[in-house]
């Protein structure tokens, strides 16, 4: 049995991935990270319920220090709306933030003896995020390898999916949608208008199905 660590932020993607590393038989355990965004409070919140349901450690790494004189509206600034590939979206990008995710999860795995670290990062993410990319897995999966002397593997299993294929995943997996959070806003319910939401209503609506969260009206 595999030692994993998923990276769980809250949301859909994630929520999936933990059920996709549970479902394989690993020995699961779950981190995510306080660094300030705007919507990381909820997130926090919903990363909780899910390692509580899935009877999973969870541990939170406050790095928000780290993020300081970042510029990026998802650590404070209006959030854009509007469609997910939409170039107002960019405004969203955290620099390097998967980049100091995997680095520090590559650290907390070699230390406690966990054989592989899982991003929920996606082709549905590409255009807009760059550490989203195969470009980027792909080299940080090689630096992870390098700078643990090979004992952490890093994995993306949805690197080449859709929100929508991950979404029919989950449901296959019976993933507590219900639970989670996508919004990148500031506010107990989901907008429904920022990007972000915009492509999860699309990924439910492309499987037939009513997303379980509430919107604001």
């Amino acid at each position: 049995m595999k030692k994993v660590v998923v990276s769980l932020s809250g949301g859909l993607d994630s929520a999936t991935l933990l059920a996709t590393a549970i479902a394989e038989g690993n020995e699961v355990q779950a981190v995510g990270f306080l660094y300030g965004s705007n919507h990381n409070r909820w997130e926090i919140q919903s990363a909780t319920k899910l390692a509580e349901h899935y009877k999973i450690p969870f541990e939170l790494i406050d790095v928000q220090r780290v993020f300081v004189g970042f510029k990026s509206n998802l650590l404070g600034g209006t959030i854009p709306e509007g469609h997910y590939e939409d170039e107002s979206m960019k405004l969203t990008v955290v620099p390097g933030r998967n980049i100091i995710f995997a680095s520090i999860l590559a650290g907390y795995a070699c230390s406690y003896g966990i054989d592989e670290v899982w991003l929920g990062i996606h082709a549905g993410d590409r255009a807009i995020y760059p550490d989203c990319r195969p470009e980027f897995y792909n080299n940080m999966t090689l630096a992870v390898s390098a700078g643990t002397d090979e004992k952490v593997l890093l994995k993306a299993p949805f690197l080449f999916e859709t929100k929508a294929q991950i979404v029919k995943k989950g449901l296959e997996l019976g993933v507590p949608y219900e639970l989670t959070r996508t919004c990148y806003k500031s506010q107990q319910l989901a907008c429904g208008k920022c990007g972000s939401c915009v492509e999860r209503l699309e990924a439910f609506e492309k499987n037939g199905v009513i997303d379980p969260i509430e919107y604001e009206k």
